[in-house]
């Protein structure tokens, strides 16, 4: 299959390397990491092999004119928009997304013509270096129709990501299990951003009821949104990904690492808007997205 990885940065990189051991792969990347792949292939390290594995995708700066089966958007959600608008200028039958937040599959399916599905991953990743991805530890990839029910485009790409060696579930579910992801990642992102913490530290006090509170509202949101997410399946999932990840590095922590702008709009503050939608009390939400955006504003990234 031919395939284009859109947004090559740490988790970007790492999917599209591992596809690339058995497919066509092409990753859209920033400058300095699209030269170093270009040089000297591109190095994954960590939890998927015995010792490092090299591989040469191919690579570009430009997301324009793509021709491919398939594009893996994996750019941050504030950078959805433009991926879109750039794949609409190329030739790609298949969309898939693997990011984090909320609404954007709405966002490429207004952009662009062909299916779009929704995707959620777990892999942890992080981009040491320019042309080093680690795989900091195991996940699953799942996939499916963004608006739920089965897809002969879901089934083909889970096929061809089983193929490369990625653990790989094609859902009829989609709609519950980004709810599922949200709650998750609104527990666990802006605690540990904001506390410089890793994963594992929302599983004990003081920050356990503060992520629990957090991802329960979500889940509550969802149901009024006609989603079906209880409460205990939301602090199921939050406690597994918790204590699975422990030693992780939220990716909102690593953007506030690196001085970047981060996703609280799409993850927490989605929340709040769509929970004022429904005129829902979200405090915890709101309390943590209004910290994280102060960050931002303060560092000058809004």
């Amino acid at each position: 299959m031919k395939i284009a990885v859109f947004g090559a940065g740490s988790l970007g990189s790492l999917v599209g390397g591992v596809l690339a051991h058995a497919h066509d792969v092409t990753l859209v990347a920033r400058e300095d990491h699209a030269r170093a792949i270009r040089e000297s292939g591109l190095l994954l390290e960590g939890a998927f092999a015995d010792g490092p594995s090299r591989v040469f995708p191919g690579v570009t700066t430009d997301g324009t004119d793509l021709e491919a089966d398939l594009a893996v958007v994996t750019v941050k959600s504030f950078d959805t928009a433009s991926a879109a608008d750039a794949l609409a200028t190329g030739s790609v039958d298949v969309v898939l997304s693997l990011q984090n937040g909320m609404g954007n599959e709405a966002t490429l399916a207004s952009r662009l013509d062909g299916p779009v599905l929704a995707g959620t991953a777990t892999y942890g990743a992080v981009r040491r270096a320019p042309g080093v991805v680690e795989c900091t530890g195991h996940g699953d990839i799942v996939l499916g129709a963004r608006e739920g029910g089965q897809s002969v485009h879901a089934a083909r790409v889970g096929e061809a990501f089983a193929a490369a060696g990625l653990e790989t579930t094609v859902a009829d579910d989609m709609p519950r299990r980004l709810w599922e992801k949200l709650a998750v990642n609104a527990g666990i992102n802006p605690v540990t951003a904001l506390t410089a913490t890793e994963n594992g530290a929302i599983t004990a006090e003081p920050a356990h009821d503060l992520a629990r509170a957090a991802a329960r509202e979500t889940a509550r949101l969802a149901r009024a949104c006609d989603v079906s997410l209880s409460n205990r399946e939301a602090m199921a999932e939050l406690e597994a990904v918790a204590e699975a990840t422990a030693a992780n590095t939220s990716s909102m922590h690593q953007d506030i690492l690196s001085d970047r702008r981060t996703e609280i709009d799409a993850i927490n503050g989605y929340v709040v808007d769509r929970a004022a939608d429904h005129r829902l009390e979200v405090p915890t939400n709101r309390t943590l997205a209004a910290l994280v955006r102060t960050w931002e504003r303060g560092r000058d990234l809004r």
